[in-house]
């Protein structure tokens, strides 16, 4: 587990340089820089074929509802694969499962780019092709999540290598569907799949790049279903680990699938084109990183508990205001709240996890985490598409903000509980004793953001 340092000493003109180095302070072990290298370019294309798919969709039919659909087939592996997924990475070697999700992630963003610039390519072959990949998806994320740990070669460094990983997906959530945007209104979808496919092979080559100890991902495995109970029960019975993920769990089911009803703000609502669909998606990763960066410079993981129910908050209201707007400079601003509000909850929730976790059951507990996240989304994306289909995509978002607040109120009526049994567990990682600088014990037991 990851212990962070801090000193209350820091003031004044030293405060701002000493809390980038604590940022960056990941970036010194080798196989972390080599993966953040290789992550960052691969993102990008990444971000470019949602985005193409959105459009893509939506330009051959004009329906809601099949926009939720293909959304759906791409997520709901994450929520059915999830358990067996994260006993998998905790049995297996974390390295080459990633390898192995790579490559068959480039395949794919290969094939989709051949139908679509042959101009053969179907809504039956999107919704198959996007099922293959939210597949490679339920095994890639918990691995990836888990991995994290073993790139860093010091511990105390968990925090700002969680911290990165926000910021390089938020900004190539910033840069791709900008590039995406241009690239369609110019050419066509098929060559943001094809620029994805060439990107995995940077984050590729990164991979095999690394010098990995093979003993430390090895564990001897028992009975599968004896892990999947063990990895159940862990989550269910431990309230911060159990409410952190309920909470992100509604967010994904009504919030997250806001992405998949852009389209028809885009194009309806704002008489745009591509090119608008892309500002706004960039606009919700510009938010996104800043909010990255906000967390990056943070110097340790207390008071990120009082963030989550915040920034669930905020994400809800960004999503009643962006659904109001009719206004292109409205509806950017919205876009920048909501972005900032949804990865400052992802962030946070992660960190905690990361932070809390026993070592042995981290592949379990972040195939949750993929679940609450990923795979809770399908149904969102379904339930929104087939929503708007009736009642209107404003009137969708609307109900999806207000749902969002609702859940944040609830999980602020949680904090004091679960601050009590966090904070055993800061004491043995020694982050409470460290951080407080001299202040008496007294003082940590009432501070009211030590979660």
């Amino acid at each position: 587990m990851a212990t962070f340092h801090s000193s209350d000493s820091a003031r004044g003109a030293g405060m701002k340089p000493t809390a980038w180095k604590f940022a960056l302070r990941a970036l010194k072990a080798r196989n972390y820089r080599l993966f953040f290298s290789g992550q960052s370019i691969s993102l990008i294309g990444t971000w470019m074929t949602r985005i193409a798919t959105s459009w893509l969709v939506y330009r051959l039919t004009g329906s809601a509802a099949l926009l939720g659909i293909v959304g759906f087939a791409g997520q709901i592996p994450t929520f059915v694969l999830g358990p067996l997924a994260g006993v998998w990475v905790d049995r297996w070697d974390r390295h080459r499962t990633l390898v192995v999700t790579q490559v068959l992630s480039m395949l794919q963003s290969f094939a989709l780019a051949a139908l679509a610039l042959a101009r053969v390519i179907t809504i039956p072959q999107l919704v198959w092709l996007s099922l293959a990949q939210g597949v490679i998806n339920a095994f890639d994320m918990p691995a990836r999540q888990a991995f994290v740990v073993q790139m860093i070669e010091d511990r105390d460094d968990l925090g700002s290598a969680i911290a990165l990983n926000s910021s390089m997906v938020n900004a190539a959530r910033l840069i791709g569907p900008s590039i995406a945007g241009l690239i369609i209104a110019a050419a066509s979808e098929g060559y943001c799949f094809l620029i994805d496919g060439i990107s995995y092979i940077a984050v590729i080559i990164s991979l095999l790049a690394m010098r990995i100890n093979r003993s430390q991902a090895k564990r001897k495995p028992t009975a599968m279903a004896h892990e999947l109970r063990e990895g159940w029960r862990y989550v269910t019975r431990f309230a911060p680990i159990r409410n952190i993920l309920l909470l992100l769990a509604l967010v994904s089911l009504v919030g997250m699938p806001y992405s998949v009803l852009v389209p028809i703000f885009a194009a309806r609502l704002l008489h745009g084109g591509p090119d608008t669909l892309g500002f706004l998606m960039g606009a919700s990763g510009v938010g996104a990183l800043a909010g990255a960066v906000a967390l990056a410079a943070r110097r340790s993981v207390l008071g990120l508990g009082r963030v989550i129910p915040f920034a669930a908050a905020a994400f809800g209201a960004g999503l009643v205001g962006f659904a109001l707007s009719h206004l292109l400079w409205l509806s950017l601003v919205m876009m920048l709240v909501t972005g900032g509000a949804m990865m400052q909850q992802l962030a946070a929730s992660n960190t905690i996890l990361q932070t809390i976790v026993e070592e042995d059951k981290r592949g379990r507990v972040m195939s949750f985490y993929s679940m609450a996240f990923m795979g809770m989304a399908p149904f969102g994306s379904l339930f929104a598409g087939f929503l708007a289909q009736r009642i209107g995509a404003p009137y969708t978002l609307v109900v999806s903000g207000v749902v969002c607040i609702a859940g944040a109120a609830w999980f602020a009526t949680r904090l004091p509980a679960i601050r009590r049994l966090v904070r055993p567990i800061y004491a043995d990682l020694g982050i409470i004793p460290e951080l407080a600088g001299g202040v008496q014990t007294a003082s940590l037991l009432t501070t009211p953001s030590e979660d």
